[in-house]
Formats: structure tokens, C-alpha cells, sequence
């Protein structure tokens, strides 16, 4: 990267840095299921419809959310069920992360990493900052980054750092922390895998119109294994804000980075 157009990248996690199609979205599976008693079970089509709606980045919210819509469907309202939001997010931890607090044995243990070591220290050889803004909680984001990558204090804005996405404030946050009072860094890339990622950039580009904002996206593992299903899941990316869809993360190359800085500049 020149100095004239030096750049923060911000990844998400879920999806981007880790495949959670076997935890997360096995463990909103099993928690819809178990509190439909057990009638429903949502596919990964009816998670990643829910999650288009650009406002459930929260897995137990749509966890609760899919049972909601369930029992509306039976007839019930939501007063009438009057479900346990505590209950909800207790049984999702017993399969994500296992019945164990101390000694993680659930799903997390098994989620196949997205990106490599090497291709964060090539970001750094090419002068690009990079960090993380995740809806993920910070054990469980820490776990990946940590213990599984091996990075050692990784800047991170996690779930109980700021309100969920949409809203940019994290977003802003990891910014801050990525430029520690250095000079305010022009380009900010945010890549996410979600509409509501896209919707976060979109909001923090009106809240700092002083900056470029570029939104990124990325196909998760589970929409590829058909092209005509990552073809959809990447035109509702574009739709949302997208300004390129990758298939893996590490696609995006300081190179690649470059072009987008340049290709904004440009448009503005």
C-alpha cells in the first residue's frame, strides 16, 4: 500500500475467519428444534433467510426468533408462548461450546479455519492494519483467535463490547483502536459474510462521511456447495453494499485492497 491510500481491514469472524455452519448454525438448528418440541428443525436456507433480513446477527435472538415464527404459524401468538430468553441461550451454549464451561467439548471444537497466519503478516508486510469486529462473544471469538490461530492480544471488538449489528458503532470502535491516536486512516474495509455487515458499513459511512467505507463479502462455506445457491447468496450481498463478494477471505490481497481504495476514490 502507498502511503496515500493506507487501509484498516476489520473482519468479521463467524463465516469469514471461521466456518460455523457445523456450530452455530447447528446449534440454531438444535435449539429450534428442541423448543418446537421437537416439530421444526430449520434448514441452512431457512437460517440464511431469516439472516437476509439484515437485523439477526444475533444467533440466540434467531434462534428465539425461528421458534417465534413457528408457533405463529400453528396459530399462536407470541404472548401466548411466552418463551424463556435465558432458556433459549442456555441450551444454544450446551451445544455450542458443550455442557461444560470450564472445558469446551461442543460444537466450536470442530469449526475448520477460513484464513491462515501467513495471510494476516502479509497484510502487515503491506502496511494494512487489521482487527476484529464480531457479534461472536469474546470467549468464544478469543478461542479462535487465540488459541486456534495463535494471535496474541488481536484487537477485538466482541458482543459485549457494543450493541449488535447493524450498528456501526463496534465497527467504529475497532477503528479507533486499530489508529490508537494516530492520523485517521482514509479506507476502512469491513468484510462480513452477513447483510447486516453490509448494512454496518453502510451506516458508518453516514455517520463518518470524512472516510471511504468499503464493505466486503464474503460466500460462507455452506452457500457454495452449489453455484446457483452462492450465485443468490452473493447478489443479496451486492444488493445490501457489497462493492465485491469473495469465496474465501484471503482472496483479498493488499493487492485487491488497493483496487477497491482506488476504484472508491474514483467514484466519490
Amino acid at each position: 500500500m502507498t502511503e496515500q491510500t493506507k487501509a484498516i481491514a476489520v473482519f468479521d469472524i463467524d463465516g469469514v475467519v471461521r466456518d460455523v455452519s457445523g456450530s452455530y448454525r447447528r446449534a440454531i438448528a438444535d435449539t429450534v428444534e428442541y423448543f418446537t418440541t421437537p416439530a421444526y428443525r430449520p434448514t441452512p436456507l431457512d437460517i440464511d433467510q431469516l439472516k437476509s433480513e439484515g437485523i439477526w446477527n444475533n444467533d440466540w435472538e434467531a434462534s428465539q426468533e425461528l421458534i417465534y415464527r413457528y408457533f405463529e404459524t400453528q396459530g399462536q401468538t407470541r404472548e401466548q408462548l411466552q418463551l424463556d430468553y435465558n432458556e433459549i441461550v442456555t441450551f444454544f451454549q450446551s451445544r455450542y461450546r458443550g455442557s461444560n464451561p470450564d472445558n469446551w467439548t461442543g460444537y466450536i471444537c470442530n469449526e475448520p479455519l477460513l484464513l491462515q497466519l501467513s495471510y494476516l503478516e502479509q497484510l502487515t508486510q503491506a502496511g494494512v492494519a487489521w482487527g476484529f469486529f464480531s457479534g461472536a462473544t469474546r470467549a468464544s471469538a478469543n478461542y479462535v483467535l487465540e488459541k486456534r490461530l495463535g494471535l496474541q492480544f488481536p484487537v477485538l471488538i466482541a458482543m459485549e463490547d457494543a450493541p449488535g449489528k447493524p450498528d456501526p458503532t463496534g465497527l467504529l470502535a475497532t477503528v479507533r483502536l486499530l489508529e490508537n491516536g494516530l492520523a485517521k486512516t482514509s479506507a476502512i474495509i469491513y468484510i462480513g459474510d452477513t447483510v447486516a455487515d453490509m448494512y454496518t458499513v453502510q451506516k458508518a459511512r453516514e455517520l463518518d462521511s470524512s472516510r471511504t467505507w468499503i464493505a466486503v463479502g464474503v460466500l460462507p462455506p455452506h452457500v457454495q456447495e452449489t453455484a446457483a445457491r452462492g450465485d443468490a447468496y452473493a447478489q443479496t450481498l451486492t444488493a445490501a453494499g457489497a462493492a465485491v463478494v469473495l469465496s474465501n477471505v484471503q482472496e483479498l490481497t493488499p493487492k485487491q485492497i488497493q483496487e477497491l481504495v482506488n476504484q472508491s476514490v474514483r467514484s466519490v
